[in-house]
């Protein structure tokens, strides 16, 4: 193997494993926020058809879970 051979397949495994990570993370992240969708949905409707309005359920979540972070 050559110089140049070298640095084609070190590219190559870079490239194509960065490529799988990045495919990974926004599997994982589209899943999680799907979820956690789905929590908030479900809570914020009780079994309802439609959720009430004005009661700042994301701003009292969002601060809530900066307190556990």
């Amino acid at each position: 193997m050559n110089f140049e051979a070298l640095v084609k397949h070190i590219s190559t495994i870079q490239n194509t494993l960065q490529a799988q990570a990045a495919h990974a993370v926004n599997l994982a992240l589209t899943s999680r926020n799907w979820l956690m969708g789905c929590y908030i949905v479900e809570f914020e409707q009780n079994g309802e058809d439609r959720a009430a309005y004005g009661e700042q359920l994301l701003q009292k979540l969002e601060q809530r879970l900066k307190t556990k972070a």
